[in-house]
Parts: structure tokens; C-alpha cells; sequence
């Protein structure tokens, strides 16, 4: 079964329909059925996207991605300075 990747828009569209079907009286099995996900992945998804709007929730993965870019910026800098500093004491 392939995994499919949903952006934040869609993600809240279908907690908002969720939450529909729960106001109807539906299970969150039930309500999950309809949309086409696991209880599972709704839960995780009410969870990170609870009570967002969807610019939030763009703004939200934007910084995700960027604090991931600047993680790794850091460790390369660090490694480099590590190298450098090895070199410069003539341990190599």
C-alpha cells in the first residue's frame, strides 16, 4: 500500500469533515471510513493541526523546513570547525 501525502490544506479540510461527522453522531471509525484514513493518522493530524487555519499550518510546515535546513547548516559548520581546529593543533 503506498503512502499518500496530503499538504495542510487538505489535512484540515478533512479534520473539518471529521469533526462534521462526529457532530452527527458518528464514531471517529466511522468518520475516518468515509474520508479515507486511519483513526490513527486522524488523531495525529488533530494533534499537530488541531484548531489551525491553513495559512497557519503552511506557516507552521515553512518553519519545519527551514529549521531542518539550518540543523544541518549548523552540524556542517561544526564539522568543519572541528576539522580546523584538528588541523591547526597538527594532530592529523
Amino acid at each position: 500500500m503506498s503512502k499518500k501525502k496530503f499538504d495542510a490544506g487538505q489535512i484540515i479540510g478533512y479534520l473539518r469533515a471529521i469533526e462534521i461527522c462526529l457532530g452527527k453522531g458518528k464514531t471517529a471509525g466511522e468518520a475516518c471510513r468515509e474520508i479515507g484514513v486511519t483513526e490513527q493518522t486522524y488523531y495525529r493530524w488533530r494533534k499537530e493541526y488541531g484548531g489551525m487555519q491553513v495559512s497557519q499550518a503552511k506557516r507552521l510546515k515553512d518553519l519545519e523546513k527551514e529549521n531542518g535546513r539550518l540543523k544541518k547548516a549548523v552540524a556542517e559548520l561544526t564539522l568543519d570547525k572541528l576539522i580546523l581546529k584538528e588541523a591547526a593543533e597538527g594532530n592529523f
